[in-house]
């Protein structure tokens, strides 16, 4: 059963997790076995178990004890549980709660670029993007959109920080992701996804590139989309090594999308099974 302990001390050591600890900290590089993340809300908090990941503490508003937060508490098993009043935990925490809860979870080992890409037929490739919400929002419409996984470059923010999970709904449980090793990209990194039989087809304004719907596109195998960071996007070098530079058409003289509202688009179209 859970340990249910009532919040009086705010500068308990237990809550640094929620209160006080950076994304940084709570990453912890220099031992990524101690890594921590937070998940917010039920629904995320529910995926991120289904995913089987391992929880260390919940934080929660009183009411949801015996409430929404019922069911959540009985799949963590022996684990302290904080609770509060809803403006305790604002003033403890510093923002609103999504549905009064909040869970401390040990970060899961990352697989090999292999191991995420086995079986893969459409894969999302992103090179720097380096804000939690735009990764969140990429993540969410991979899920939804038929994306087999997500690679991402060492430069970009971590799916598990918190904005990227809670903008994420918590697809980032469910769609298999990791990082290319810091000296796997670009060339490295590009070969293997060749040596794993995947084309690879850049984001990017050019005189040479594609529409997004472009027939050789669709009748591609195995196809590795790749998208880059806000504002430059891609890199040259990354550009010249792709098989295909694609483009989504514009109108009303728009050059280009958010990088997230682009891999919404793209993987709407790319990812289309065939019927």
């Amino acid at each position: 059963m859970p340990t249910i302990i009532e919040i009086t001390d705010f500068s308990a050591p237990e809550l640094d997790v929620y209160a006080r600890y950076s994304e940084v900290q709570l990453l912890n590089r220099h031992e990524p076995e101690k890594g921590i993340f937070i998940a917010e809300s039920p629904k995320v908090i529910g995926r991120a178990l289904d995913a089987g990941c391992v929880p260390v503490s919940l934080l929660l508003e009183r009411k949801h004890v015996e409430g929404q937060g019922k069911e959540i508490i009985s799949r963590c098993g022996e684990i302290p549980v904080y609770t509060a009043e809803f403006d305790v935990l604002t003033k403890l925490t510093g923002f609103k709660l999504t549905r009064g809860m909040l869970c401390a979870m040990y970060r899961p080992g990352l697989p090999g670029v292999g191991e995420v890409c086995r079986g893969a037929r459409r894969i999302a490739v992103l090179e720097n993007v380096m804000n939690p919400t735009n990764i969140g929002a990429i993540f969410r419409s991979a899920a939804a959109l038929n994306m087999d996984a997500v690679l991402l470059t060492p430069a970009c923010s971590n799916p598990l920080y918190r904005r990227a999970i809670r903008v994420s709904m918590g697809t980032v449980f469910q769609v298999p992701w990791t990082f290319f090793e810091g000296t796997e990209w670009p060339q490295p990194g590009m070969e293997l996804l060749r040596r794993l039989g995947f084309k690879t087809a850049a984001m990017a304004l050019s005189d040479d590139s594609v529409k997004i719907d472009d027939p050789r596109l669709m009748a591609e195998d195995k196809l590795a989309l790749i998208l880059g960071t806000e504002g430059d996007g891609l890199a040259e070098e990354t550009i010249a090594d792709c098989d295909y530079t694609v483009r989504i058409p514009m109108s009303h003289g728009v050059d280009s999308l958010n990088v997230a509202a682009a891999s919404a688009v793209a993987f709407w179209q790319l990812g289309r099974r065939p019927t």
